[in-house]
């Protein structure tokens, strides 16, 4: 088959996840954690990228990047992907593949679907049953965007910055959002546009990046699916 065409347009952030290979670990002790985070921070930087969101788990990456380019996502990943493959494989005296084939990735309506995208992502811990609450988990950005901790990866995006007027407040209404449950039927849709490489939207939003790629990006109904179909 045919590899899926990556999607990344300068502006529009995208979902990305990771995995690792045959769903096996990547992530082995505190330092594997912190090393990966340091590739990150070099990649965004000399790639041109901004990190809304991320949660590093045992076995996948979530990463929320807003490109400054068309392929400064594809550059960052595979300037993390690499460099932590190759300092792995020299720590743990191991070989081969790490990582799962290529990353799954879909761009987000930052208008309608940023903030629940952030909220999947530093949620995965408490999905995983990892810990009862996301603060507990110390490599994600929950910290930081829920509670103000200081984390250079993390930069705020534009729909973080309209939640209020404060740095107090925006963690203050941030942290409010987690009082809800995820509608089963936006973590559905947000799921298949990782799975199909499709935009998570609006039918608006998706028309304006078939524009802006110049092709169509799938067939189907377009929008948030009935709920009694899901």
């Amino acid at each position: 088959m045919p590899r899926k065409t990556r999607m990344y347009i300068p502006g529009i952030p995208a979902h990305i996840v990771q995995r690792g290979n045959n769903r096996d670990a990547c992530f082995f002790s505190d330092a594997d954690y912190q090393y990966y985070k340091t590739l990150l921070a070099e990649g965004l930087k000399r790639y041109g990228g901004f990190l809304h969101a991320y949660c590093l788990m045992t076995n996948h990456v979530h990463l929320l990047i807003t490109p400054c380019y068309a392929d400064s996502i594809s550059r960052i990943i595979q300037h993390v992907g690499r460099q932590y493959v190759q300092y792995i494989n020299k720590t743990y005296k191991r070989s081969g593949t790490l990582w799962e084939g290529r990353h799954k990735s879909s761009l987000v309506d930052a208008e309608h679907y940023l903030l629940l995208c952030y909220r999947y992502i530093e949620l995965n811990p408490v999905t995983a049953n990892m810990v009862q609450s996301p603060e507990q988990y110390p490599w994600s950005s929950y910290r930081s965007n829920a509670l103000g901790e200081t984390d250079e990866l993390v930069s705020e995006h534009a729909s973080f910055a309209a939640l209020a007027n404060t740095k107090a407040d925006k963690h203050l209404r941030y942290r409010a959002l987690f009082n809800v449950a995820l509608p089963d039927h936006d973590v559905h849709q947000l799921r298949e546009g990782l799975k199909k490489n499709f935009p998570l939207g609006n039918n608006r939003f998706k028309a304006q990046v078939e524009s802006a790629l110049n092709r169509k990006i799938g067939t189907g109904n377009r929008g948030r699916p009935r709920l009694d179909s899901v």
